[in-house]
């Protein structure tokens, strides 16, 4: 296809599969269940309802962000194993692999991974949205993170649990730095 000027216009398309990862931050994800995601103007990666279906509140802090996701339940320390480098030369890309322990059948699946950020200008930086389809509870990205710091991820199963994780990374060249 072109436009008239000689130059080729690209569509991206995205299909629906078992896992839309939504951003509140910055970059493209590619989840384990082979779903590439086009970024929306907002930032956001758009999936079923639309882009941004799962935005942030801009200005929100990171207890506030894992406090609306926590929503009283006490999250458990299993069962959430996050693979990324303890040392990062450029925190404009940051690899991040998630697994989480589940037997992703009907009845017993991981629903979402969240995945937060303590010191980044918006704490939520992704939230995976998964289906027992998927056939297992693993995402991998790339991240952008502001400076040293610790990454929480949670994940909600169909059960009401709620796992939790965390991961230091020194982060050597840092990004999501204001002013342009």
């Amino acid at each position: 296809m072109s436009d008239g000027s000689g130059r080729r216009r690209f569509v991206t398309a995205v299909t629906a599969v078992a896992a839309w990862p939504v951003f509140a931050g910055h970059g493209r994800a590619q989840t384990s269940a082979g779903v590439a995601g086009a970024v929306g103007a907002a930032g956001s990666v758009a999936g079923p309802g639309g882009a941004g279906a799962a935005g942030t509140a801009s200005g929100e802090s990171f207890d506030a962000a894992q406090r609306a996701i926590v929503a009283g339940r006490t999250p458990l320390a299993a069962g959430v194993t996050i693979d990324m480098p303890s040392l990062s030369e450029n925190g404009n890309a940051v690899e991040l692999t998630v697994r989480v322990d589940s037997p992703m059948t009907a009845a017993d699946h991981v629903r979402v991974i969240h995945v937060l950020s303590q010191k980044n200008p918006e704490p939520r930086v992704a939230s995976f949205h998964l289906t027992p389809r998927a056939g297992r509870a693993q995402v991998a990205t790339r991240i952008r993170l502001a400076t040293t710091q610790s990454v929480v991820v949670l994940a909600e199963t169909s059960t009401g649990a709620l796992l939790r994780a965390e991961r230091e990374v020194i982060v050597v060249l840092g990004a999501c730095v204001d002013g342009g």
